[in-house]
Parts: structure tokens; C-alpha cells; sequence
């Protein structure tokens, strides 16, 4: 028989997401700076690793100015990280791709993310399926009918 979880309201659960995500990224941070990076090119490597995007999406995901967005990619295409190419759907928009070194790069970065991974390797099976999928329901939006 399972004992019932304790009842954890609103203000605790921003408490310990605020706390996991303070550990991650100063974990995210440590691991970006053994490879030269900053924390916001780490970051914009990340946000690549999920597919091509715009300079303006990238902005927008990453809550910075276009501009330092600019300076940003600017500095991981001087490395080899990325490279911009004309979008297939409009030819006026540059999409930041990531290339094989900047994937390299952010697979070491995660690599090397040792407190996270640790964290997460006190979980067992079940426990981190039912960590995932309540990441998903909380922070993948969901389509409009799902939501009604």
C-alpha cells in the first residue's frame, strides 16, 4: 500500500522550482565556462539543440535584446558553433543552425553538468517517467482544445 504525498501548495512548488532551477543553471553555467563559453551562448546552444531557429525567436526564447542576440551569435559562429542560413520559408529571415562541433560542445556541457546529473540519478525509472511527464504537462504548451 502507498502512502499518500503531502499535500504541497502553490508557494512551496515555486519554492523548489526556484531552487532546482538556481542548481541547474549554476550547474549549466560551471559546465558552459570549462568550454569558454558564457552562460548566454551556453544557453543559446541548448535552445539549438532543439532545431534551427531565428535570431528573433532565439531572442525571444532567451528574454534578451535582438541586438546582444546578435552579439551572441556573432561570437558562437566566430567559434564554429553555428551558422546562420536563409530561412526555406521566407529568404529575408537568417536562421541560427546549430553545426556538429556546437552540438559536440553542448553535449559536453551536459555531460558535465555533475550536481544535475546526480540529482537525477537518485530517481528511479518510475519515478523519473512521472518527473517527466509532469515537466511536459506544466511547461509544454498545450493545444487550444486540450485547454478547454
Amino acid at each position: 500500500m502507498t502512502a499518500a504525498l503531502p499535500r504541497v501548495d502553490s508557494a512551496r512548488l515555486m519554492e523548489l522550482l526556484s531552487a532546482s532551477l538556481a542548481a541547474y543553471y549554476g550547474d549549466f553555467t560551471v559546465a558552459a565556462a570549462d568550454e569558454n563559453l558564457t552562460a548566454s551562448q551556453g544557453k543559446t546552444l541548448n535552445v539549438l539543440r532543439r532545431g534551427p531557429a531565428s535570431m528573433s525567436t532565439l531572442a525571444t526564447t532567451l528574454t534578451c535584446d535582438a541586438s546582444n542576440m546578435t552579439g551572441i551569435v556573432d561570437r558562437l559562429e566566430k567559434r564554429g558553433l553555428v551558422r546562420r542560413e536563409p530561412s526555406a520559408s521566407d529568404r529575408r529571415v537568417k536562421n541560427v543552425v546549430l553545426t556538429a562541433e556546437g552540438e559536440r560542445v553542448i553535449d559536453v556541457i551536459r555531460g558535465n553538468m555533475h550536481r544535475t546529473l546526480a540529482g537525477l540519478d537518485r530517481l528511479d525509472e518510475d519515478e523519473r517517467a512521472a518527473l517527466g511527464a509532469l515537466l511536459e504537462r506544466v511547461f509544454t504548451p498545450q493545444p487550444a482544445a486540450a485547454r478547454a
